[in-house]
C-alpha cells in the first residue's frame, strides 16, 4: 500500500507530506485548490512526464517521493524481479526529482532507475482512475486478464502457455531450416555447375606441382639428356677425368702422409671425393637414360596445366586449391540435402503440437465463454447500487478460427480470445464496446463497478479515484461511498472528491487547502480530526453559510456510513 507521499517546490505545493492509512480514504476541498497537483505529484512518482512548468518559481527543482509496504509475498517477488534487486523490509521508496530546465532522475531504494523501470512498477502498485483516464479498464487486453482472473482460469491459461511454448519452438526451428534451405537453394545451380566442372577435371592435391615439373623435364629432354651424358664422360669415362685425377692426386700423397699427418687427410678427404664423384656420374647416366624425347606426353602435360590455370582464374584461387575447392562445393550441396530431410523431420512432431495448442486454445475459450454471461451480470448487478438500474452490460468472448495449417505463427501469449465489454446506458440505444463510451460519468461508474466485482482478485493494492463522482448528486455519492468503501475491504482506495455523501464512508479524510502567506500563494493538506471532519463536511454541504442545523446533518451523515460499512 501507498504509505506516503512527499512533495516539494511543485507548482503551488511548497513543502507537503501525507501519511496516509489503510482502507477508504478521501482528499476534499475547494475547486482550484491544489488537488490536482497531489495527483500530480503521484504521477511523476509513477513515471509520468515531467515538464520545467512544474516546478515552483524560484525553486531549482520539483520533488516528489512515496513510501509504498508491500505486504503481499507474490507483488514483492514481481517488484524484486523489476529492480533486479531484493526488498529487505518489504519497503520500496520512490524519489524522483524535476530540475527547472526540465530533467528529471528517478530513485528507488537509492539506487537510480530509469522512467520506464518506474512505470513497470507504477503497473504492479497502483491503479489510477480520472474521469478520462479509465485506460485500464476499457483494454481489451485488460479486460481479458481480469475475465481469467474472475473465473479463475489460470490453470487453463498455464496449459495453454506451454502448448503454445512447444509449438512455435518447433515453428521457429522449422522456419530456421526453411529460411537457411531457402537461401541455400539459390546457390544450389552454381554448386552443381561448379561441382560438374570440377568433378570434369578431377583436380588432386599436390597434381599441379608435379606437371609443372614434368613439362619442364619434357621442354628441355635434349638439353638435359647432353648435360647428363656429358657430366658422366667428363667425371668419370673421359681421359684425365675428374674421377681419375682425384684418385691420382690421393695415391700420390699417401707416402707422404705418414711424416705429415694433415696430408693423410687430404689424401682421405679427396679418395671420398673420388668415391662420391664416381656415384654422381653414375646418377646422371642413368638420368640420360631416362629423359627421352616425348613430345604426346608434354602436349598432354601442357593440355592438363592449361586447365588448371584456366579452372584456376574461374574459382580465383590457386591451382593447388582446387581439389579442396571440389570438396567444399560438395559439402555445401549434401548440406543444402540435409537441410531439406530435417525439415521433413519437423512434420510430424509439429503437427501434434499444434493439435494440442487447438485443443487447450478451445479448452480456454470455453472457459472464458462460461466465465463471461457471471462477470457481465456481477458488474451489471453493482451498477444498479449506482444509480444505473437500467444499465445493461455484457462480456462476448469471441474466438478467432486457428485453423489446420501447423506451420502458421502461434496465436498470441494471451489465447486465441478477443474479450469486449458490451455497454448500453440506455434503453434504446445501440450496445458499444466500453472503450467507445463517450460520457465520463458513465465509464467512471462501470470502472469502479468492474472494480467492486474484481476486488478479491486484482492483485493492484492502491487504487486511486480522481473524481468519480463528477456528475453525480448527493443520493448517488452515498451509493459511490459505499462501493469504495466495500472496495476497500481489499484495496486501499483514495479518491479525490467534492461530494460530502461520497467522502462521509472514508475511513479517513484530508482537506487540501489553497492560502496566501507573505504574497505567495501555497497550498497544504492535512488530515482531519473527528470535530473538524464534521466541520468540513457541513462545508462541502453548504460551502460558508453552514450552521449548527448543517453541521448535525453532517455528524448524521457519518454515522449513518458507518452503520452502512459495518464500523462502529
Amino acid at each position: 500500500m501507498l504509505r506516503e507521499l512527499s512533495v516539494q517546490n511543485l507548482a503551488t505545493i511548497e513543502d507537503v507530506q501525507i501519511e496516509l492509512e489503510d482502507g477508504f480514504c478521501v482528499w476534499s476541498g475547494e475547486t482550484g485548490a491544489g488537488k490536482s497537483l497531489l495527483l500530480s505529484a503521484l504521477g511523476l512518482v509513477l513515471g509520468g512526464k515531467a515538464s520545467a512548468e512544474l516546478v515552483r518559481a524560484g525553486k531549482p527543482e520539483a520533488r516528489a517521493g512515496a513510501v509504498f509496504e508491500i505486504e503481499s509475498p507474490t507483488l514483492r517477488v514481481e517488484l524484486e524481479e523489476i529492480l533486479g534487486n531484493a526488498l529487505d523490509d518489504g519497503t520500496l521508496i520512490i524519489n524522483r526529482r524535476v530540475s527547472a530546465q526540465g530533467r528529471s532522475a528517478a530513485q528507488v531504494n537509492g539506487m537510480p532507475v530509469t522512467i520506464a523501470t518506474l512505470q513497470k512498477l507504477a503497473e504492479r502498485l497502483i491503479d489510477l482512475h480520472g474521469q478520462f483516464e479509465n485506460r485500464a479498464l476499457v483494454d481489451p487486453d485488460r479486460q481479458r486478464g481480469l475475465l481469467d482472473a474472475f473465473g479463475g482460469l489460470e490453470e487453463l491459461h498455464l496449459t495453454y502457455s506451454e502448448a503454445r511454448a512447444k509449438h512455435d519452438g518447433l515453428r521457429r526451428s522449422r522456419q530456421a531450416l526453411i529460411d537457411a534451405t531457402q537461401a541455400r537453394q539459390r546457390e544450389r545451380s552454381l554448386l552443381e555447375f561448379e561441382r560438374d566442372e570440377l568433378a570434369a577435371a578431377d583436380p588432386k592435391a599436390g597434381e599441379h606441382e608435379e606437371l609443372v615439373q614434368e613439362s619442364h623435364i619434357l621442354a628441355n629432354a635434349e638439353a638435359l639428356r647432353t648435360a647428363a651424358v656429358d657430366g658422366h664422360r667428363l667425371l668419370y669415362e673421359a681421359d684425365r677425368s675428374a674421377q681419375e685425377i682425384l684418385c691420382r692426386v690421393a695415391r700420390s700423397l699417401e707416402p707422404l702422409a705418414k711424416d705429415v699427418p694433415e696430408l693423410a687427410d687430404a689424401a682421405a678427404c679427396l679418395e671420398r671425393l673420388a668415391d662420391e664423384t664416381r656415384e654422381i656420374a653414375y646418377t646422371l647416366r642413368d638420368l640420360g637414360k631416362d629423359w627421352d624425347d616425348d613430345p604426346e606426353r608434354l602436349e598432354d602435360v601442357e593440355t592438363r596445366l592449361a586447365l588448371y590455370r584456366k579452372l584456376s582464374n574461374h574459382f580465383h584461387c590457386k591451382p593447388d586449391e582446387l581439389a579442396a575447392l571440389r570438396a567444399e562445393v560438395e559439402a555445401k550441396l549434401a548440406a543444402i540435402d540435409r537441410a531439406e530431410t530435417d525439415l521433413k523431420e519437423f512434420d510430424k512432431p509439429l503437427g501434434e503440437a499444434w493439435s494440442t495448442l487447438k485443443r487447450a486454445a478451445a479448452a480456454l475459450s470455453e472457459g472464458r465463454r462460461k466465465t463471461a454471461k457471471d462477470f457481465g451480470k456481477a458488474i451489471q448487478a453493482r451498477l444498479k447500487c449506482l444509480g444505473m438500474d437500467r444499465a445493461k452490460l455484457s462480456v462476448d468472448v469471441e474466438s478467432r478460427d486457428l485453423g489446420d495449417d501447423p506451420t502458421v505463427a502461434s496465436p498470441p501469449e494471451s489465447g486465441a480470445d478477443r474479450v469486449e465489454m458490451i455497454f448500453l446506458a440506455n434503453p434504446g440505444e445501440v450496445p458499444q464496446p466500453l472503450r467507445k463510451i463517450a460520457s465520463g460519468g458513465e465509464l467512471s461508474r462501470v470502472t469502479l463497478a468492474a472494480k467492486a466485482v474484481l476486488a478479491a482478485v486484482d492483485s493492484v493494492p492502491t487504487l486511486v479515484f480522481d473524481e468519480i463522482d463528477t456528475g453525480v448528486g448527493g443520493r448517488l455519492g452515498s451509493a459511490l461511498g459505499k462501493t469504495l468503501a466495500d472496495l476497500a475491504r481489499h484495496h486501499q482506495v483514495v479518491c479525490v472528491t467534492h461530494l460530502p455523501q461520497m467522502a462521509s464512508y472514508a475511513r479517513k479524510q484530508w482537506v487540501i487547502r489553497k492560502q496566501v502567506d507573505r504574497g505567495r500563494t501555497r497550498t497544504t493538506i492535512a488530515p482531519l480530526a473527528e470535530t473538524e471532519r464534521v466541520a468540513e463536511l457541513a462545508a462541502m454541504l453548504r460551502g460558508d453559510s453552514a450552521v449548527e442545523s448543517t453541521r448535525r446533518e453532517a455528524r448524521e451523515m457519518l454515522r449513518e456510513a458507518r452503520e452502512a460499512v459495518g464500523v462502529s
